[in-house]
């Protein structure tokens, strides 16, 4: 029997008996790459119904509790069943869109709330109440009208801290060009500007016309403000003079630059 030929043996002169893979063709690699994706798919397919199972099948990730925050003159009792939080049901399925839209047509003291997702078992509501900075008298209650001008909510009790709003306006052209509704506001503006240390000192705003705001304060003292243009300015000149002049009757910002005082 004939030994190895020339061709078949190595740089030493031995014979090559190193084992050759078997030769693939394109048709066993276009198999090879199918079934490969084959199995990528089938396990996408397990991981997604595992997922979906885990999110609306299982009892691992359901609504068990609900914490409300940001409350004040709202319970906390009041705001849950407004929300009415499905108790039980899947987190993910919660409709937190329709539970804020809920609150906020129900419970018009709510100025925003967010509804969130507490994983794994938990639902929050996080409320921001209106807080009133005038009050309209309504027979025997009070009407509380926020910073915006809103009338959300009456009460049988004014609250304390916050002042009525007296209209009064005159027989003038200037009620003609700007109607009780633009007098109120202005008396709202007026009212949003001032700061909590000074707001504690007036007992009423009262508006007779566009630049005949007046502020009614504890002690029997009287603020002319004129218009509500340059509202900040005249809140910082007016804590000035009272500061300077605690003693004063009446306190007149309606031109900053030059105030007045007067009643000592």
């Amino acid at each position: 029997m004939a030994g190895p030929t020339t061709a078949q043996r190595g740089a030493t002169g031995r014979a090559d008996t190193t084992a050759r893979p078997p030769h693939i063709g394109p048709e066993g690699r276009r198999l090879s790459r199918r079934t490969l994706l084959i199995l990528i798919g089938v396990a996408a397919a397990l991981l997604t119904a595992f997922v979906i199972w885990v999110l609306y099948g299982s009892s691992w990730l359901r609504v068990e509790r609900v914490t409300t925050a940001g409350t004040d003159v709202l319970t906390r009792e009041e705001v849950e069943a407004v929300a009415a939080v499905p108790l039980g049901a899947p987190l993910i399925s919660v409709d937190t869109g329709a539970m804020e839209g809920r609150l906020l047509q129900k419970l018009p003291r709510i100025d925003s709330v967010d509804v969130v997702r507490s994983w794994p078992h938990g639902i929050g509501l996080k409320v921001t109440e209106r807080k009133p900075v005038l009050l309209v008298e309504k027979g025997a209650k009070f009407v509380e009208v926020d910073g915006t001008g809103t009338h959300f909510a009456t009460v049988d009790r004014a609250p304390k801290g916050v002042p009525l709003l007296e209209l009064k306006p005159e027989r003038s052209a200037s009620l003609r060009r700007f109607g009780g509704d633009r007098l109120s506001a202005e008396a709202v503006q007026v009212a949003g500007e001032l700061p909590k240390g000074l707001a504690k000192e007036i007992k009423a705003v009262r508006v007779t016309s566009y630049d005949g705001i007046s502020l009614r304060l504890t002690r029997g003292r009287t603020v002319i403000w004129g218009s509500s243009e340059d509202g900040p300015v005249k809140a910082r000149v007016l804590a000035a003079l009272m500061k300077a002049d605690p003693k004063a009757g009446q306190f007149d910002v309606s031109a900053p630059s030059a105030p007045a005082v007067s009643g000592s």
